[in-house]
């Protein structure tokens, strides 16, 4: 190898050590997050008993999963099983999925209660990342393993499946750190 070519790889080897590598969402996910995921059917179950009659939420989890693009708006609405209220429906708000610099975003823009993450694709679903928060706060982000003041976990760190079905798609978030045991998000064009 000549000396202008040993020198040019030398000077890409440390530009690209300096570069963040882009990480799967296991790391990025704190293990109590992990566990949560690792945990969602476990979750669904146990809302759906506490919630009784879950009929719409028996409804959006029964659909059957599709190879559907799930980017762009859709109107969604959340349903909250289980814990402190058996079971909660809200009405219709607005949701989007979008590429976001190389990143596939999600967000909910409308309501009273807001959430944003990030999706990773993983099997025949994505692995959402995300942060909740109410609308005139300032827009929370995951924590992940930065957890405040050495916490396990931060009460709005959310992490769940979202799955394209036959009917739209739906983001299944297990154990919710507040308020419910499973909460599901029902997305609609």
């Amino acid at each position: 190898m000549g000396g202008a070519t040993l020198r040019l790889l030398t000077i890409a080897c440390a530009v690209f050590a300096g570069l963040p590598a882009r990480a799967g969402w296991r790391e990025a996910a704190s293990t109590h997050d992990q566990n949560r995921l690792a945990r969602l059917e476990e979750a669904r179950d146990r809302a759906l008993g506490e919630a009784g009659d879950a009929g719409p939420a028996r409804a959006v989890l029964a659909s059957p999963a599709s190879g559907a693009d799930v980017f762009g708006s859709w109107r969604c609405r959340t349903i909250k099983l289980g814990g402190m209220t058996p079971l909660v429906v809200y009405s219709w708000f607005h949701c989007t999925i979008r590429d976001r610099g190389g990143e596939i975003a999600f967000e909910k823009t409308s309501g009273s209660q807001r959430m944003q993450g990030t999706l990773t694709r993983d099997g025949e679903g994505y692995v959402y990342l995300g942060a909740s928060w109410v609308q005139g706060e300032r827009p929370h982000r995951y924590s992940g393993a930065g957890a405040s003041a050495g916490a396990s976990a931060t009460p709005d760190d959310q992490i769940g499946r979202l799955t394209a079905t036959q009917d739209g798609a739906r983001l299944e978030l297990p154990f919710p750190l507040q308020e419910s045991t499973f909460d599901v998000i029902e997305l609609k064009r």
